[in-house]
């Protein structure tokens, strides 16, 4: 099935899927005034559709994706390979502890559930499909052990953003990520860029594109 959800927090736990987090509902660890504008920003929205380009590498491996990615408040996601390994395959996730998916090519019409940690449901670093989306990446800078700090991340694409930069207290329980580094939207408050590190290997690299909210998504475009 090779399908998954594409961005990105690798210290999840089961229990958490039941219901997607968001940064502010979270119990905080850490704080930082951009991660408080993404959080205003997200209570205004219902649904968003977003383009992930995402890099991973674990050992002498790696894997370059193009994910589609769909959600709706409380906790409807899907997503499609666009392009890389597993192209054409796709998972839809409605809140439990299983995914619904298919492969690409003549068997993408055959749909299968099985865990969200399925090998077959998940990215070359274990990324679920609720785990990829955009609010569980943001929260995961408030709810991993670390010191953050906020700076001014320049221009990216012409955009200026806030830099998020979280030194992780205990790596071996956060997938051996050490650093993780996060650029936030000044205009949007919304994340277009994240890159984590297992010491000075870079081990994700993912930007987000075509980021649209509130397009009106509704339950039907989940089937399950």
């Amino acid at each position: 099935m090779n399908f998954r959800a594409c961005w990105i927090s690798c210290a999840a736990v089961a229990a958490a899927l039941a219901l997607p987090m968001t940064a502010a509902g979270a119990l905080a660890a850490n704080t930082a005034p951009a991660i408080a504008a993404f959080d205003r920003a997200f209570a205004e929205v219902n649904d968003y559709s977003a383009v992930l380009h995402v890099h991973e590498a674990k050992g002498g491996q790696t894997q370059d994706r193009v994910y589609q990615y769909q959600f709706m408040k409380p906790h409807f996601a899907k997503t499609l390979i666009l392009e890389g390994d597993g192209k054409g395959s796709g998972g839809v996730w409605t809140g439990s502890d299983q995914v619904s998916g298919h492969q690409g090519g003549i068997l993408s019409g055959i749909h299968m559930k099985v865990s969200v940690h399925d090998p077959r449901a998940v990215s070359l670093r274990g990324v679920t499909i609720p785990e990829g989306l955009l609010q569980r990446i943001v929260d995961n800078y408030e709810t991993v052990a670390g010191k953050l700090t906020q700076t001014d991340g320049g221009k990216i694409n012409g955009v200026p953003t806030d830099r998020l930069d979280l030194k992780v207290s205990e790596p071996g329980s956060n997938g051996d990520v050490s650093e993780q580094i996060l650029y936030l939207s000044k205009e949007t408050h919304w994340p277009i860029r994240q890159i984590m590190y297992s010491g000075s290997q870079i081990v994700l690299d993912e930007t987000v594109s075509n980021l649209k909210t509130n397009t009106g998504l509704t339950q039907g475009d989940f089937p399950f």
